[in-house]
Order: structure tokens, then sequence, then C-alpha cells
């Protein structure tokens, strides 16, 4: 590698990989998109959850396959960049990083009521409904929501800046803490049923099935606004290099940290509408699941004064452990794209003490720490947008390796191909659609940002190509790791 720079470090197991996953996908739809789920769909949201659980497993087998090809960090865009020309995979990449940076501030914005209701809980703060109210001591001109959002942010940037198996390891054990909170979630979820009480659960709650306007078709725009949460198994892939025995690793972390979250959002999904309803579910937004568990969990247990607290504390660790992964992803994005000279050279250097992309993770914290004003519902619309129109071009780039590059070596394959891949362009296709005509009607705010970030990238990467180190390579970037590398 050119310049004396480090190569990234393959500290990550399989294990870490697949919590990067999960930790991505469980924050994310479970804590911040199902209430409004409920809200388009009503009691059909659980249809929503494990339609996109289909949809998205078609992709999940793309990424297998390209992973274990390709066994390069950045993800998305390392495959599209391996068979694409420049100007395509720089649009891919240009999407992706933002699609990351404003899932982020999505997250941000997810852990900053579930942690006002954890306070809540415990008398320190108003309901939830008031955060708006708290002010922070320092900060007496920002809500407490913004000021959290921003906190958790700066300090997981931190984390991830000075060491790559630290915040690996943080990822591990929070999503296994989180995991285990939302099994205690469902348990007493159910055993709450037949108990009489205003929110015990009953199957009651699931007829009539669809109440959302537009009947049966209301779940095709909830499932292209929620469909950001099954995102997060392709996070795994932006870290390859950093994980050992790629190729190997990266395949079955995909499919365990899919398996496990679909499994855990329908189970958690269905206690929460058994038990408040979907009006309920609705009404409470983003603290959806953290009120249901105050609702029915029992109280006065040994120094956990609610048992509801419990779920509350995992919501927080889940929204944290999602934030933490799309730091790690949209530093490695713009680092990958650094590294091929289509972000600014410096992105793809790997800092000589710290051995993390230094540079591309304050860059990535930028743009997220401003995406935490956005509104909520924006955020996870712009991600899903773009998450959708990256799997389509990501099952485009597998049909075209199969076809130009028929003898490369892939330790998986997907099966039935190409029948896999193309319905997977069908469905995400499909699901872009319905979300673009949603946005017209409902978020133009999303559109024109997304449409605006698009022109932004386009006008760069024009102004790049001008740029004399990057046309003669006086400051190019290191030599990019081959195609198809030995294994660890």
């Amino acid at each position: 590698m050119s310049h004396g720079e480090r190569e990234p470090a393959a500290e990550l197991g399989l294990l870490d990989a697949t919590m990067i996953g999960m930790g991505a996908m469980i924050g994310a739809g479970i804590f911040v998109l199902t209430g409004l789920a409920a809200e388009l769909s009503g009691p059909a949201a659980i249809l929503v959850f494990a339609l996109n659980g289909v949809v998205t497993a078609f992709t999940g087998l793309s990424y297998a396959e390209l992973a274990s090809a390709i066994p390069k960090s950045g993800g998305g865009y390392a495959f599209v960049r391996e068979i694409f020309d420049d100007l395509p995979s720089f649009v891919m990449g240009w999407m992706l990083w933002f699609a990351y940076m404003i899932a982020g501030g999505l997250y941000a914005l997810g852990f900053a009521p579930n942690f006002l209701e954890l306070l809540h809980v415990y008398g320190y703060v108003p309901p939830p409904g008031e955060v708006g109210a708290v002010a922070l001591p320092l900060l007496p001109a920002i809500p407490a929501t913004v000021a959290l959002a921003f906190a958790a942010v700066l300090v997981l940037v931190l984390v991830n800046a000075v060491s790559t198996a630290a915040s690996g390891s943080v990822e591990t054990i929070f999503t296994i803490v989180k995991v285990t909170i939302l099994v205690i979630f469902v348990a007493f979820g159910f055993l709450s049923a037949g108990g009489g009480g205003e929110t015990s659960f009953t199957f009651q709650n699931f007829d009539p099935l669809f109440t959302g306007d537009g009947g049966a078709l209301s779940i095709l725009p909830a499932m292209g606004l929620t469909f950001i949460a099954f995102e997060g198994y392709d996070l795994i892939t932006t870290v390859t290099e950093e994980v050992k025995n790629p190729r190997e690793n990266i395949p079955k972390a995909i499919f365990a940290s899919l398996a496990v979250t679909v499994v855990v959002y329908l189970l958690v999904v269905t206690v929460a509408i058994g038990t408040l309803g979907a009006d309920g579910l609705a009404a409470a937004g983003e603290a959806g699941i953290a009120e249901a568990a105050t609702s029915f969990m029992p109280t006065g247990l040994p120094v956990i004064q609610n048992g509801g607290a419990v779920i509350v504390f995992g919501a927080v660790f889940s929204t944290i452990t999602a934030l933490n992964a799309v730091v790690i992803a949209s530093s490695r994005v713009a680092f990958s794209m650094g590294r091929e000279g289509q972000l600014l050279p410096r992105f793809g250097h790997i800092h000589h003490r710290f051995g993390t992309p230094f540079l591309a993770i304050l860059g990535s914290a930028l743009v997220m720490l401003g995406s935490v004003a956005l509104p909520t519902k924006s955020a996870g619309n712009m991600s899903s947008l773009f998450f959708l129109l990256s799997f389509i071009v990501v099952n485009g780039a597998l049909i075209k390796l199969r076809r130009e590059r028929p003898d490369m070596r892939r330790p998986y394959e997907v099966p039935y191909y190409p029948v896999t891949p193309v319905l997977a362009i069908g469905l995400n296709l499909l699901l872009t659609v319905v979300l673009v005509e949603y946005l017209f009607r409902t978020d133009l705010l999303a559109l024109a940002l997304s449409a605006g970030w698009i022109a932004l990238g386009v006008v760069g990467y024009y102004a790049l190509e001008r740029r004399p180190e990057v046309a003669t390579g006086d400051e190019g970037p290191p030599e990019p790791t081959p195609s198809d590398p030995e294994d660890d």
C-alpha cells in the first residue's frame, strides 16, 4: 500500500460481524418505525414486516455471493465498483454513504425519546410527550431530544475513531443484551393474555386485519417506509477486510443476522399490537414498544421500580447499537470511495496510530449530526429510498458479474440463478415506485433532499475528476486490495 498507509486489520470474528447486522436491523425496525407502520396499515403491520423480510432475503442472497467473491470493504459500493464504470459506481457509493448517514440520524432520533422514557419511568423527567420542555443546563436553547441525539452520535464517533475492535465489542455486547431483553418482552406479553387488564394480550386486536386507508393495499406504502428496518445485514459487507476469513464468515453472518432479526421482529410486533392495539401503538410513535412494555410488565420488582423499565432500557440499547453500526458502515463506504479516488483521497487512509479510517469517520459524522434536525419520518423515507435503489443496483451487479466473469471464484452462489436476483430487482423496484409516489403525496422534503444529494454528488464527481492530484496520481489513493485475495 502506498504512502506507508496501514491496511485495515482483521480483528472481527463471525459473532462480531453477525452482531453488526443485527444491531442495525433490530434497532431501527422495532423501536423507531413500528408505530409509523401501525399508523399506515393498522394491525396489518405484522404483514408489513413479514413481507419486507421476504423481499430483503432475496437481496441478502446476492450480497452473500458478492461478498464471497469480492472480499473488499465498502459493501454494495465495492461490488458495483468492481464491475461498473466510474460514474455509476460513484453514484452508488454516494447514495449508500448518504443512506447510512441519514440512518444514523434516524437512530439517534429514536434513541433520544427512548432514553427520556427510561428517565421518566424513574421519575426524573416529564412524560415523553412533554420532552420538548426538558432543557439541558449547558445547552438551554436546544430541545433535549436533539441534544441527546447529538451526544449519542459524538460518543460513538469517538469510540469508532480510536478502535475498530472496541466498536465491534461494544456492538456485540449491546446486541446480545437487547435481544435477551426483547425475549423477556415477548414472554411477558404473551403471558398477559387472559389477564383481563386493559393492555392484556389478545388476538382480537388483529381483527379486522386491514384498517388502514386503502385496505390491503395500505401495506405497500408501509413496506416502503419501513424497508429500512431490514437494512443492516448489508452493513456487514462494509467491514469485510476487518473480518477474519471473510469469504466464509460474511455470508454466514448475513444469513444468521437476517434469520434471527425476522423472528424477533414478528414476535415483538405481534406482542405490541396484541397488547396496545394498532391505534395505541400508532399514537405512541417512536416510543411505542417502550410504552407497550410499561403497560403490561410487572411492577414492584427488586431494584427495578417498574418492570417495563427493563424493556425501555432495551430500547435504548437497540437504538444505540443501530447507531453504532451505521457509524461503522458509513465511514467504511467513505473509506472505500476515498481509496478508489472517488472521494477526497485522504478519506481512504488508515490512521497510523489508531488503525481506523479516521477522516472518513469524522466526515461521515458531520452529515450524521446535521441529519438529527430532520423529522424522523423524512429521515426514514430518505434512507429507505436510497437503500431500495442501491439494492436494485447490487442485484444488477451480481447478474453482470456472472455474465462477464463466469469463472470467478465464488465460495457461495445464489440458488436458482438468475430467478433470484431478477425477482429481487422486481420487488425492490416495486417498493421504490410505491415509496416515491407516497413521498410525492406526503413528504416533499424527503424527495427534494434526496434529489439534491444526487445532484450535489454528480457536481462533486466532475469537480473531483478535474483535481490535478487525482488526474496525475500525486495524491492518489492507496492501491486497492486485489479482488481475489487469499483468505486469512
